[in-house]
């Protein structure tokens, strides 16, 4: 399905995309952040939590140096409590996924990932490949949701193509 390359170009995009929300987020009052714009999560806010929770989730799995949420999974829209701590928060996960992406090899990918499901109350088990393809697939689905509300809202919207996504990143 995937080799590792995948994950370590998605870790860099990621990365990418969530600096360019930070720097274009930067400075919009709260209430514009947390006003409900009509998407699946409500606000731009909203939606950054579920992102930057689901990570941290998918990461505790993928590495156990990582815990995970401290909040349960409907509290995930609370996830931080504000702008500035979600961005350091997500400064650092975003760095934990590039370190871990970095570490991968191919062969590990093709193992089965196990784990309990908070959210549907049972274990499961899928191949790890089909995990990560799921993660990044989570952030850029929902990002896109944060680019319409942050156009919606008047504000400038980061450049999403990948085929754009400078070199050195």
């Amino acid at each position: 399905m995937i080799e590792a390359g995948y994950a370590r170009t998605m870790a860099r995009y990621n990365a990418w995309q969530n600096r360019q929300l930070t720097e274009i987020l930067t400075g919009v009052p709260d209430d514009e952040l947390r006003k409900d714009r009509g998407a699946f999560f409500g606000s731009i806010m909203e939606t950054l939590n579920h992102i930057l929770w689901g990570d941290t989730m998918w990461m505790s799995r993928f590495n156990s140096d990582i815990s995970p949420p401290l909040i349960p999974s409907d509290q995930h829209r609370e996830f931080t409590p504000t702008f500035a701590v979600w961005s350091a928060e997500r400064f650092r996960m975003d760095g934990a996924i590039r370190l871990w992406a970095d570490s991968l090899d191919t062969v590990a990918l093709k193992g089965q990932l196990t784990w309990y499901s908070g959210m549907t109350k049972r274990d499961l088990s899928e191949p790890l490949e089909t995990c990560v393809v799921h993660m990044f697939n989570h952030q850029t689905h929902h990002r896109g949701q944060v680019h319409a509300m942050m156009t919606a809202a008047g504000l400038p919207a980061p450049v999403t193509d990948i085929v754009f996504m400078p070199k050195d990143e």
